[in-house]
């Protein structure tokens, strides 16, 4: 079965090369690359689950309804001057696709507000753009906020639209003040002749599934990560998007096979979290399970040195993993945002994935993405050589600076532009090994040891992390300062425990005498809104005293307790843990991860061994070790 939708042609590579060379010949304009994008009009633009039904919009139907929102908004804002900037506050959806549109055909520059962002940091940014409106899905802002749910309603498309001039993306902030930066469509065109490139070097990338590929839209398409390599380079070639009813785990896996995803893009999170679930489903299968498949992912990663015989070995070996996690369907998958540690891309290349690691920045769109199939770089965190738009050079310090024809034109800084220079340093620590980057952390992540040397957070973090170590952020508080999160309710001796184990590690690492302070913290080191560590944000909090030590459950210490004993065993079953990780105190859901999968077969295994009910509604409040036993004393089930 051939891809579908490829506008007249046979093959992928003409169809790319063809719609490219028509784009470059209309000017490299946004009109261009509105029409064009939407030209397949019977191709599939997007579909969704609403639970019982899939259903599907096409490139032609999201263009009409796109110019109609366009002249909604035009009518709205009549009296802002051509070329305004409007913030479009959304999430992932049909609609921020329609609305983006509107925007610019209107005439109007879109501001991308990130969502994960403060409401000071978005105001700031809408008051250094100048914006005149945002258009929203919900909240509403000191300029005129309009519902994005307003418009198109009861009008005619837009006849003859004049774009704006470019479009503003928002950077992350985690590097203490946010960037705006601006793209234009010459801007656009080049990280589209990117991807066309990329498309002929690497034919994993172009792999269709029963004759269609399609994006699982997970990124949010206002970061720059999202709107270039998911949005701008998959849309362009009129190829579908999946959407999430929510985030779920469960949602994302039961859409991504649902639905027959070909491809994933995501932050390190995203797969850190699915292989950890996959590791916890493995042990619990038992000690001889678990030992066979670590032998047999050694054997893939060393077969990957020649990537035909690794991929075969990986699709035969590891059908029933690959059955647990994503199925059959995907063809290909990039991390981006941050660092991902070697195991992790180890385990999906090893059980018959191709994940790759890829490198950009807000200011200079997607710069790099390893495309060899060789585990010796896909293994090893290597994010390529730099798309053919951009130049890297590594400068003695160090650093890799980048320029080229896809970095954005303009950055805002303070509220002051700067239109693009020649080389953009972007802070980050590189190496280049036959040709092939990684990236090693940043430059303003260094830490001074107590001897006096700079310790590099990433690197160290990748050495320290192991099996059930938890989260690691290595930070300068007053000195080399180890964060290490832990669950609520762990005991003095526990505590202990945990900080000799990791002070031998340091030991054997050549450590010990270069990070001098080791602080535990209660729950998680990233808030629920961050994709990577915001190591300016615990540093803060740590010197403020909003970060708190985690205090150890010094109740009952040393008095032995048989059903707490038996409990947090049947906790650690449940989660795939050892049971000196369980605190007494500590949260199922909150503290250890756990889902509520988990927690029904958790009291399952509890019922029959006490013969005791537990009231599904009082399930949040059963979830500590110290609850349950609580609980199951209070029925009379349990004698001492």
């Amino acid at each position: 079965m051939k891809d579908r939708g490829l506008g007249g042609h046979h093959f992928v590579n003409a169809y790319v090369a063809d719609k490219l060379r028509r784009f470059d010949a209309m000017d490299r304009s946004f009109e261009a690359l509105f029409e064009l994008m939407f030209s397949e009009r019977e191709n599939t633009l997007c579909e969704r689950s609403d639970g019982y039904r899939i259903i599907k919009t096409s490139y032609g139907e999201a263009r009409e309804e796109t110019l109609a929102r366009a002249a909604a908004l035009k009518k709205r804002l009549s009296a802002a001057e051509r070329d305004a900037v409007v913030g479009l506050y959304m999430d992932n959806s049909l609609a921020w696709i329609e609305c983006f549109w509107a925007i610019l055909c209107a005439g109007f520059r879109p501001l991308l507000l990130n969502l994960r962002l403060d409401a000071e940091t978005l105001e700031s940014a809408l008051k250094a753009a100048g914006a005149a409106a945002v258009v929203s899905d919900g909240r509403r802002f000191s300029v005129p906020t309009i519902a994005a749910e307003e418009l198109a309603v009861g009008e005619e498309p837009l006849a003859g639209p004049q774009f704006g001039s470019d479009l503003l993306v928002m950077s992350s902030g985690t590097s203490g003040s946010v960037k705006l930066c601006a793209y234009g469509a010459e801007e656009l065109y080049w990280q589209i002749s990117d991807s066309s490139q990329i498309i002929r070097r690497c034919r994993a990338i172009r792999r269709f599934y029963r004759g269609e590929i399609k994006l699982l839209a997970f990124l949010p398409f206002y970061h720059i990560f999202g709107l270039t390599a998911v949005y701008i380079w998959f849309g362009f070639f009129a190829r579908s998007f999946v959407l999430l009813k929510d985030y779920a785990p469960q949602t994302i896996l039961n859409t991504i096979r649902r639905h027959g995803v070909t491809h994933i893009f995501a932050v390190p999170l995203f797969w850190d979290r699915v292989y950890e679930e996959a590791l916890r489903t493995i042990r619990g299968r038992g000690e001889k399970t678990l030992r066979k498949f670590e032998r047999g992912l050694a054997l893939a990663k060393r077969l990957g040195r020649v990537p035909l015989l690794g991929r075969i070995f990986g699709r035969l070996a590891f059908r029933e993993v690959r059955d647990n996690l994503f199925g059959e369907s995907v063809r290909f998958m990039i991390s981006g945002g941050s660092s991902i540690r070697a195991e992790v891309l180890a385990f999906f290349n090893g059980v018959g994935y191709r994940l790759a690691n890829g490198y950009g920045a807000s200011e200079i769109g997607i710069g790099s993405v390893e495309l060899s199939a060789n585990a010796r770089w896909l293994c090893a965190g290597f994010v390529g050589r730099p798309l053919s738009s951009l130049a890297y050079r590594i400068d003695p310090e160090g650093e890799l600076l980048v320029r080229g024809k896809s970095a954005a034109r303009v950055i805002w800084e303070d509220g002051v532009p700067r239109p693009r220079g020649d080389w953009f340093n972007t802070h980050d620590l590189a190496e280049c090994v036959g040709g092939h980057y990684r990236i090693l952390g940043r430059r303003d992540d260094l830490v001074i040891g107590l001897d006096g040397e700079n310790l590099n957070p990433t690197l160290i973090e990748e050495r320290l992390r192991g099996d059930r170590s938890g989260e690691l952020c290595l930070i300068d508080a007053g000195g080399a300062t180890l964060l290490v999160s832990a669950p609520r309710g762990l005991g003095a001796r526990e505590l202990a425990e945990r900080e000799r184990a990791l002070r031998e590690r340091l030991g054997e690492l050549g450590l010990s005498a270069r990070i001098g302070r080791l602080v535990f913290v209660p729950g998680p080191l990233m808030a629920p809104d961050e994709i990577k560590l915001n190591r300016r944000r615990l540093r803060e909090e740590l010197l403020s005293g909003r970060l708190t030590p985690l205090a150890p459950d010094a109740e009952d210490e040393g008095a032995e307790d048989a059903l707490l004993d038996s409990l947090r065993a049947a906790m650690a079953a449940a989660l795939g843990r050892e049971p000196e990780e369980i605190g007494a105190r500590a949260d199922f859901f909150l503290d250890l991860g756990g889902s509520s999968l988990d927690y029904f077969a958790l009291v399952s295994a509890l019922r029959g061994e006490y013969g005791v009910d537990f009231p599904t509604e009082d399930g949040s409040s059963l979830s500590t070790a110290e609850a349950l036993r609580d609980y199951i004393r209070s029925a009379g089930a349990y004698v001492d």
